[in-house]
């Protein structure tokens, strides 16, 4: 397993035999040259898509046009990107698991906001939400856009994800603080991942605070386009 930023919130999971995209924000990421663009799809299999926003919707149509890459995410918010002219995979619903190859992937509640501008006005896409992943033997959960929400309690039972890749850059997600009480109190992760930070000022630059709320838990701060391998089951 291979995981991979590729800067905010948008991932490359290769895993079993699919490379997932998640959210990949590929034009305009402040983190993610524009040169090496390329190296984030290449030999993609599936797209997958959280919510509407724009730091994580811009490219969906442009990347699935190009690659011909399926979109799967919520229903409204993969119609609205098939009207648009990408290929919709599965339009599914939070409880749904869709399978990929030998790879599962189940929708879960997030707790944000969704929309896209369209002819400068929001348009809304269905509810926000994050992914339960599984393969290798491994599953990860994907927290998306969000802040701590009582959800997260029957996830962490429910699912028990040994992997944690959690929103946590604060203004507009929980914050490394809050994402670290809620690794300790809802999961019990063996390896934590944040995201959605450092794009922006607003944005917390580190994840100091997030390590230090968890002790005990391999907490790996990501690099742009360098794979991360957890560790062995």
């Amino acid at each position: 397993m291979k995981i991979i930023w590729l800067g905010h919130g948008s991932f490359r999971i290769e895993i079993e035999d699919q490379v997932l995209l998640i959210d990949p924000w590929l034009s305009g990421n402040p983190l993610l040259p524009d040169e090496r663009a390329d190296e984030a799809t290449a030999g993609a299999t599936q797209i997958l898509i959280t919510h509407g926003h724009f730091d994580h919707t811009q490219d969906i149509v442009a990347v699935s046009q190009k690659t011909g890459l399926p979109v799967s995410g919520i229903f409204e918010l993969v119609g609205l990107l098939e009207s648009q002219g990408a290929t919709a995979g599965h339009a599914f619903n939070k409880g749904g698991t869709v399978q990929f190859g030998n790879v599962s992937v189940s929708m879960v509640p997030a707790s944000h906001s969704s929309s896209m501008q369209i002819d400068d006005k929001p348009v809304y896409t269905g509810m926000e939400t994050g992914f339960v992943i599984k393969g290798e033997g491994r599953t990860i959960y994907f927290s998306g856009d969000t802040t701590i929400m009582s959800d997260m309690a029957w996830i962490g039972e429910y699912y028990k994800p040994d992997i944690g890749m959690l929103s946590a850059g604060g203004y507009y997600t929980m914050d490394m603080e809050m994402a670290a009480w809620a690794a300790s109190k809802y999961f019990d992760f063996k390896t934590v991942i944040p995201m959605h930070y450092r794009t922006f000022p607003a944005l917390a630059q580190s994840a100091e605070k997030l390590a230090a709320g968890l002790p005990g838990v391999r907490v790996i701060e990501p690099e742009v386009l360098e794979p991360i391998t957890p560790d062995p089951v």
